[in-house]
């Protein structure tokens, strides 16, 4: 009789104030509320605009998703958020950005992927090794140390601050390297989202071509989003598709980069102290779910899923609402974690290596456009 009492008040301590599963969701529910929140009233501000531009002007020059953006880096700017909104504003940068790729997943069928054939694929592949292998000289024709030169080459060519989160460990990076070399890719990823639309007009660009063109040289697979978004479904569809390929890069290159830096991961010491120093990291091994993240298998497993006639026809609009949702809520934490005084902190080497290399990325993305002949 006692153990049962013993026991039912055990439970009843878990369910009700103990560390039981209950109390700790509900811990974790109420770190990230204030910054969903936060970014929930960002988003309807940008909403709000754009209705506004189509009142007056007839259309929205500037979609809700890159307003969002702007609205979000303008308050961060003004404003640093303090440790309880945080963890909300991280949750939906990440995790609710996430969510929205796997949904978007449901609007890509398989047969685009065919359609776009070999040569769109492998010259994909091909930007992807050209782009670090100029961006890794830019770097060290600017004097920086090779493995900062390697990070910043290979952020810029696959996937931003994940491309560099996964190949830190495999070269022997440390911390301060990592830090100096995503300094300055938060701003100038919004730039890019912002700025790409411009060149529609300046280069006579087709919806297809824009579409390739941003998935080559945008940083993040959600900012693909924001920047294809004012050119419409089949943009948003054809650059996602690019990038998706861009990001199935990462794994090979890291296995490539593990064979090849040993000798770069067992040294100790690194010239320009000034612009790398610390201690740093015993390698570690491979973590293989860093290769291939889980939202860009579960996008795959979605287009399988739409391809097959699995999802029902009714749902798919219901879907892409609110993958288009999430991805402007997403969009406004984007902005919240920008600040624009980071560029300043940067260092002019390192601007100057990114921003040479996107460019150099941008030129050899638009060369591919004409050399496969895309309409």
């Amino acid at each position: 009789m006692a153990q049962h009492a013993i026991a039912t008040g055990q439970a009843n301590s878990e369910g009700k104030g103990g560390d039981g599963f209950p109390r700790r969701s509900g811990r974790v529910l109420a770190s990230v509320l204030p910054g969903i929140g936060l970014c929930v009233l960002v988003t309807i501000a940008a909403i709000a605009v754009e209705r506004i531009e189509e009142h007056l002007v007839g259309r929205a020059w500037l979609e809700a998703l890159v307003l969002a953006i702007l609205i979000g880096t303008v308050v961060r700017t003004a404003w640093t958020p303090r440790a309880r909104w945080r963890a909300g504003i991280t949750f939906s940068a990440k995790t609710l950005l996430e969510i929205a790729v796997v949904l978007l997943g449901a609007s890509l069928s398989i047969a685009t992927i065919v359609a776009a054939g070999p040569a769109l694929l492998v010259g994909i592949a091909a930007v992807v090794v050209l782009a670090i292998g100029l961006s890794y000289g830019i770097g060290r024709a600017l004097k920086l140390p090779r493995r900062m030169a390697i990070l910043i080459a290979c952020g810029n060519a696959i996937c931003g601050n994940s491309a560099i989160a996964a190949v830190a460990p495999v070269i022997g990076a440390d911390g301060e390297d990592v830090a100096a070399s995503i300094a300055f890719t938060a701003v100038l990823g919004v730039l890019v989202v912002l700025g790409l639309p411009l060149l529609i007009p300046a280069l006579h660009l087709s919806v297809t071509q824009f579409g390739i063109l941003s998935g080559l040289t945008v940083y993040a697979v959600p900012q693909v989003l924001a920047a294809t978004a004012p050119a419409g479904v089949l943009a948003v569809q054809v650059g996602t598709l690019v990038k998706l390929v861009r990001v199935l890069m990462l794994g090979p290159v890291v296995l490539i980069l593990s064979m090849l830096s040993g000798r770069l991961r067992e040294e100790t010491d690194e010239p320009a102290p000034h612009v790398t120093a610390g201690d740093r990291p015993a390698p570690r091994r491979l973590a293989i779910h860093r290769l291939v993240p889980w939202f860009i298998l579960a996008f795959l497993g979605m287009a399988g899923l739409r391809s097959a006639g699995l999802i029902p026809a009714p749902a798919l609009a219901p879907i892409s609402v609110v993958a288009n949702l999430l991805t402007v809520v997403s969009m406004a934490a984007l902005g919240l974690g920008v600040d624009v005084r980071t560029v300043a902190k940067a260092g002019p080497r390192v601007t100057a290596t990114v921003t040479l290399s996107l460019i150099a990325l941008g030129a050899i993305g638009y060369g591919l456009i004409h050399l496969i002949g895309a309409a």
